[in-house]
């Protein structure tokens, strides 16, 4: 597993394949600030709960110069179904082999129902419009975490 990114670090960059067919590069963003989450699995109920969350807030969070990818090992067929299902209106992104997850060291041990597991770790991290980290979250919770991520930004 990657170290944690920081404040100050350069974003990895990527390129995945998105649900509609396409693929999205965050150095294709760059002079937007992004907001990069990672969710273990579509349609599950925490992350259903933060991919809603993230859609009823993207005209605002896109008012203030930021777009949203969300990531997670799922296919683009079931990102789709996902979007379709919710309704949602963020970008989603599939990173099957993990690469992406692991070089922003949101994949690796983490703690599920008392147990050591390996996984996807809920994590967030804000890019800036010159593709650096400005924030980095690790271990979020999915209720709130929008509120709180609006509060940190300085949006609220």
């Amino acid at each position: 597993m990657s170290a944690r990114l920081s404040p100050g670090d350069a974003a990895p960059d990527f390129t995945l394949p998105d649900d509609q067919g396409g693929e999205v590069s965050l150095s294709g963003l760059r002079g937007r600030k992004v907001i990069v989450y990672f969710y273990p699995a579509a349609m599950t109920p925490g992350c259903t709960t933060q991919a809603c969350d993230f859609s009823d807030n993207i005209n605002t969070l896109r008012g203030e110069g930021y777009e949203v990818l969300g990531i997670s090992p799922d296919s683009p067929a079931k990102l789709a179904k996902f979007r379709e299902k919710d309704g949602l209106s963020i970008t989603l992104l599939s990173d099957a082999d993990r690469a992406v997850m692991d070089a922003y060291a949101a994949f690796g041990e983490k703690k599920l129902y008392g147990k050591t597991v390996e996984g996807v770790i809920r994590s967030t991290v804000v890019v800036d419009e010159e593709g650096v980290v400005s924030h980095a979250f690790y271990n979020v919770k999915a209720t709130g975490h929008v509120a709180k991520l609006r509060r940190d930004l300085g949006l609220d």
